[in-house]
């Protein structure tokens, strides 16, 4: 599956991503927006935590 989910699987016209795509089966992601970076995890219970 690739990272986005298919505009036709979704109710809105929000972008969709799946998780375990964006941190490519692993548990981190590395998420940039302008100069600052950030991390997405996903943590054992399955939650997301997105830190600076």
């Amino acid at each position: 599956m690739s990272a986005t989910i298919a505009q036709a699987q979704t109710t809105s016209r929000v972008p969709a991503w799946v998780a375990e795509d964006l941190t490519q089966g692993g548990s981190l992601a590395q998420i940039r927006l302008g100069d600052q970076d950030y991390f997405l995890r996903i943590t054992r219970a399955g939650k997301l935590i997105l830190t600076k």
